[in-house]
């Protein structure tokens, strides 16, 4: 299956990789972010009748709903949403976090996610043939945190929520929601933690990472998928990395 796609956080990392996947699985795909020319870096060779690059702010609902406005303009539909954009954030115990760096973390990971997907559903709910799907970027930080990372280990869980009350309300419209929950792919955001990341016992030690491209293969997996089968949750994550031991 293939049609129109929304990407967020779609200029560099998971959400360029995606990109890039879902482009050769013949999708039409509109690449959001905040930085108008690395969207462009992402999109350049493409056929132009198979890229659309939007410079958007995912905290922002006048920009989500511009966003959102443009792509049904250029193609008349959205058929899939990947909710890629997120931030690590500030770390510390929570009593070294400030007030501003919690909210500035809930407004991109959580709120962004709410937003992106009330446009998205709206769009599916309305447009002819209706129906779609709704692909949400939690962590492996939704099951389990690292030391120190209250605000992304919280909003994380939280889009975890947002995925099922989507998935439950989106049944009679036609739309499905899941869920990819990542663990250490190797990208400019987690280029530190193949050299040493901090562990439950306070000590710091590298940990093992995988290709990228991985996850793309993974999301075009679930994009693909007939509307009567959904991937509620996927889990794809390096062999050795400290997880399930994780704490």
């Amino acid at each position: 299956m293939s049609g129109v796609a929304v990407v967020t956080g779609a200029g560099s990392g998971i959400g360029a990789a995606v990109t890039g996947g879902l482009l050769d699985a013949g999708w039409r795909v509109a690449l959001a972010g905040r930085r108008r020319p690395k969207l462009d870096e992402v999109a350049a060779g493409r056929p132009a009748d198979t890229v659309l690059t939007v410079a958007a702010d995912v905290t922002d609902p006048g920009s989500v709903d511009a966003l959102f406005d443009a792509v049904r303009d250029r193609w008349g539909r959205v058929d899939l949403l990947v909710n890629n954009a997120g931030s690590f954030g500030a770390g510390g115990t929570v009593d070294e976090i400030s007030v501003e760096d919690w909210q500035a973390a809930v407004a991109v990971n959580l709120t962004g996610s709410f937003l992106c997907a009330r446009a998205a559903f709206g769009a599916m709910r309305r447009q002819d043939p209706q129906g779609g799907r709704i692909i949400n970027n939690g962590s492996i930080s939704a099951h389990v945190p690292r030391p120190g990372s209250a605000p992304y280990t919280a909003t994380k869980h939280a889009v975890t929520g947002l995925t099922k009350s989507l998935s439950l309300d989106g049944r009679r419209f036609g739309i499905a929601c899941g869920q990819i929950d990542i663990g250490n792919a190797a990208t400019e955001m987690t280029a530190g933690i193949a050299t040493g990341a901090t562990q439950a016992d306070g000590t710091v030690a590298p940990e093992a990472t995988f290709d990228v491209r991985h996850v793309a293969d993974a999301v075009v997996y679930m994009a693909g998928l007939p509307p009567e089968a959904n991937v509620q949750f996927l889990t794809v994550a390096a062999t050795t990395m400290p997880w399930l031991a994780r704490g």
